[in-house]
């Protein structure tokens, strides 16, 4: 028989068009989401932008006045909270990635090994990221208590003039919140290195111990290269969640006392006793140059380099 009686002739396989129903579809399903974005998120963001150069009560839009670069010119030389604010939220970023980010790679580490319980070990840890950042700060806010807390408790010091006061104190109630964030933050850095573990092809490992690289090395030289994207969202998440931090200060002390983050003196300026729309809006702008600026520099970076 001859090769055009064996070899069934290949069709090729034609794309259904979208009929009018599907393009309905397509086009809810993207401008939903789209629209809510443009409101809850862009708008205000523009209109942050916008207050920032104005003086306004909150109340009537006919009380707004224009002060051009008053207002950031009073938060960057005047405002005496803003400069600690500041310097509190790069402690928190250096707390998270030197603290939270190495503990959260290594429990992952240790959880990737075949251990016995290895499931019950992931929960435990992973429980503080399912609990919001508020109830995270009631948690701690009993554990801190001065009289009837968790740790004076145990101390031996609760009720007594010797208990230390860990959110009274303006020298360590930072610290202490600080010491919150890493509980959380470790856990979501775990899962996502622990992801990142799994997805490692395992002739890696094995053509580098055929190659005599112990554990150490193998892990160094050759696992956590491999990991390079999820190394980029926990970067990017760990800038975001440190500059971004709020609900655990004001749940512990409102954001006062040695707790002053750039996003509480925000809502203190907007809601507070002392408002002011165009000072808060001008902190916000600031917050969120900072936010934006790093964070495309270093994915320009790296991305860039992935492309050369």
């Amino acid at each position: 028989m001859s090769n055009h009686s064996t070899a069934a002739p290949r069709r090729r396989r034609r794309l259904r068009s979208l009929t009018r129903r599907d393009r309905v579809i397509l086009t809810i399903m993207v401008a939903i989401p789209t629209l809510i974005e443009l409101v809850l998120v862009w708008l205000p963001a523009l209109a942050s932008v916008g207050l920032s150069f104005t003086k306004w009560n909150g109340i009537w839009l006919s009380d707004i006045k224009w002060t051009g670069t008053a207002n950031y010119d009073y938060v960057l030389h005047t405002y005496t909270p803003f400069w600690p604010a500041l310097r509190h939220n790069i402690y928190w970023l250096v707390s998270l990635s030197l603290v939270a980010t190495p503990l959260g790679l290594a429990l992952a580490v240790f959880l990737d090994g075949k251990i016995r319980g290895s499931r019950i070990y992931q929960s435990i840890f992973f429980m503080p990221v399912m609990l919001s950042m508020a109830l995270v700060g009631i948690i701690w806010q009993l554990v801190y208590d001065r009289d009837q807390g968790l740790i004076n408790g145990v101390l031996g010091t609760a009720g007594h003039d010797g208990a230390i006061d860990w959110l009274g104190n303006s020298s360590i109630a930072l610290w202490s919140a600080i010491v919150a964030a890493i509980w959380k933050h470790a856990g979501y850095v775990m899962i996502l290195y622990l992801a990142g573990l799994k997805g490692v092809d395992p002739s890696l490992r094995e053509a580098a111990s055929l190659d005599g690289a112990n554990g150490w090395q193998t892990f160094w030289r050759i696992v956590f290269p491999t990991m390079r994207p999820i190394n980029i969202v926990i970067v990017v998440i760990t800038l975001i969640e440190s500059l971004r931090a709020f609900d655990i200060v004001w749940v512990l002390n409102k954001g006062q006392n040695g707790l002053e983050l750039l996003s509480a003196l925000i809502v203190r300026n907007l809601v507070g006793e002392g408002q002011d729309i165009g000072v808060g809006s001008a902190i916000a702008v600031i917050l969120m140059v900072i936010s934006l600026v790093p964070i495309v520099w270093y994915l320009a970076r790296v991305f860039g380099k992935e492309k050369a």
